[in-house]
């Protein structure tokens, strides 16, 4: 597809991989740090993962979006397109312990990861919606590790 983005991030972190996969998962706190979020809620939820809705507002642009959410342990968040404003959007969320090799001791640091994937469903979406996404997207890192900071260093 001519039209699909490729977003990949991430940052280390002085928190721990159960720390920041627990910030990723929380999704109905999302609208309490995420300023272009305008609802976020969870639809249903099981041992696999979840099924979750995120509405974004951001200048006078309003969608929601659904994906289905998969969790590989406290390692991992898979991201797929259940419903929304896009053709395809997939993504992963991963959390890499670092930390000396062969202690014993939980990890108290690690590397916080984001691939995003997506494409809108036609032109007027790709140009309206599009740059305000691709904004999101390059942001979503650093508003976790803000609210990362905001959470556990008190």
């Amino acid at each position: 597809m001519a039209g699909m983005k490729h977003v990949e991030k991430s940052a280390l972190v002085w928190f721990s991989p159960t720390q920041m996969f627990h910030l990723v998962t929380d999704v109905a706190r999302y609208p309490e740090f995420l300023p272009w979020c305008d609802h976020s809620k969870v639809l249903e939820q099981d041992e696999q993962g979840m099924t979750a809705e995120v509405g974004i507002a951001f200048s006078r642009i309003r969608q929601s979006f659904v994906t289905r959410n998969t969790h590989v342990g406290i390692e991992k968040v898979l991201m797929r397109l259940v419903k929304g404003p896009f053709s395809s959007l997939h993504g992963e969320w991963t959390f890499s312990p670092l930390g000396a090799a062969g202690s014993d001791e939980p990890p108290k640091a690690c590397k916080v990861g984001l691939r995003l994937s997506y494409d809108f469903d036609n032109l007027a979406l790709r140009m309206l919606v599009g740059p305000v996404f691709d904004k999101i997207a390059n942001s979503m890192v650093e508003a976790f590790v803000k609210r990362a900071h905001a959470l556990y260093e008190s």
